[in-house]
């Protein structure tokens, strides 16, 4: 199948796709309850998408398009209220959070779709091992050109999503010792990683993608798990590194962060992408997950090591008139407080679990913080 075109779109539009845990109420455990809810869903408007993912236990929704974090926050409040309500009436909880604290992977259900049981004929254990929950942040772009430049400047910001977002310290029953565990089951599958280093559309399209389509490997862009990969149907780049967070704040304010990013990066704020930046991608990326904040990162041109808490409020503090500019000076103001002293929530659900020493309290946490409750 031909590559799409890729469409134009607003500059530094931005949308938000966000998985979530169908929780339990007698146990906290995952509840195969998809069906169920998706056709109590159908029966109303619904201020949103609303879709299945690979396990029963697991659904996604995303938000429209959005120029403004105060928007697109009201948006994700509306979506995550009709959830609720919906959930009450099935008796099952919703959460976030990038894993399920001890839920078996081999007791989950694929969910009755064509894809879906596809990719489990083809990946086997791993497609119920994928019972695990992010955030997908979409901005828009005005070239497919301007997209691949996004794509491999953000690089060296990679580490600062994971980090920020993480909130899977949890899986299996035991502290994983990451912040973000959920991106080892990511890192699992053959087309994760990166994106090849290409900057023109046209080479990326008649290179590289005919050449992976050749090979029957690929069909689609869906079939590449990158950290950022384009979505010509859309005229976005789609940043897919973040945990799922335990609020809509949170994921309203990464997505803010996301988008002054971008429109810093445009400015020339940074010097042009190359190859060699990826030098160190690898290993940065490791100490986001598994340290979150408190993680090293090597900067790629200086080669210098730097605290990821200080360059991200390094960062928060350049990308200031970007974000007055874009009227998001509250998702900003939300990341500063995250890596000054709130720290992320993967710190947070430790907590609980150190107070209640439970993972049924970790869970019941997070459902309480979905809801809309302080994390306590």
């Amino acid at each position: 199948m031909p590559l799409e075109p890729f469409k134009t779109s607003d500059a530094l539009s931005m949308g938000v796709e966000l998985e979530l845990q169908i929780v339990n109420t007698y146990d906290q455990d995952l509840s195969s309850s998809a069906d169920d809810l998706l056709a109590l869903l159908k029966r109303a408007p619904f201020p949103g998408s609303v879709t299945p993912e690979m396990t029963q236990s697991m659904i996604e929704i995303a938000t429209g398009v959005h120029t403004r974090h105060d928007a697109l926050l009201a948006q994700l409040r509306a979506m995550r209220d009709a959830l609720v309500a919906a959930a009450d009436r099935l008796n099952v909880e919703l959460a976030g959070g990038g894993t399920h604290p001890f839920q078996r992977w081999f007791e989950q259900r694929i969910f009755d779709k064509p894809r879906f049981q596809q990719l489990s004929g083809l990946y086997g254990y791993l497609a119920k091992q994928f019972t695990v929950f992010g955030q997908h942040v979409h901005i828009g772009c005005r070239s497919a050109d301007e997209a691949l430049f996004l794509l491999h400047a953000l690089n060296r910001y990679v580490p600062h999503f994971i980090a920020l977002s993480a909130s899977s310290p949890f899986f299996q029953g035991v502290d994983t010792w990451f912040d973000s565990a959920r991106l080892n089951s990511v890192f699992a599958f053959p087309l994760s990683g990166r994106a090849p280093f290409v900057l023109r559309w046209d080479d990326f399209e008649r290179g590289y993608f005919r050449k992976m389509e050749s090979t029957g490997v690929v069909k689609s862009m869906k079939d590449f798990y990158w950290d950022i990969r384009p979505k010509p149907e859309y005229g976005t780049i789609e940043l897919r590194v973040c945990d799922t967070p335990l609020t809509v704040e949170r994921a309203a304010a990464l997505a803010g962060y996301l988008q002054a990013l971008c429109r810093y990066l445009l400015e020339g704020g940074d010097p042009a992408p190359e190859e060699d930046d990826y030098l160190v991608y690898t290993y940065n990326r490791f100490q986001a997950c598994r340290f979150g904040l408190e993680g090293t990162l090597v900067h790629p041109r200086t080669r210098e090591p730097l605290s990821i808490r200080e360059d991200v409020l390094a960062t928060v503090r350049r990308l200031q008139p970007h974000a007055e500019a874009l009227d998001s000076v509250a998702a900003l103001q939300e990341i500063e407080r995250v890596a000054g002293s709130a720290g992320n929530h993967a710190s947070a659900l430790r907590a609980v679990y150190a107070r209640s020493g439970s993972l049924q309290g970790v869970v019941r946490a997070a459902v309480g913080a979905w809801r809309g409750d302080m994390l306590s």
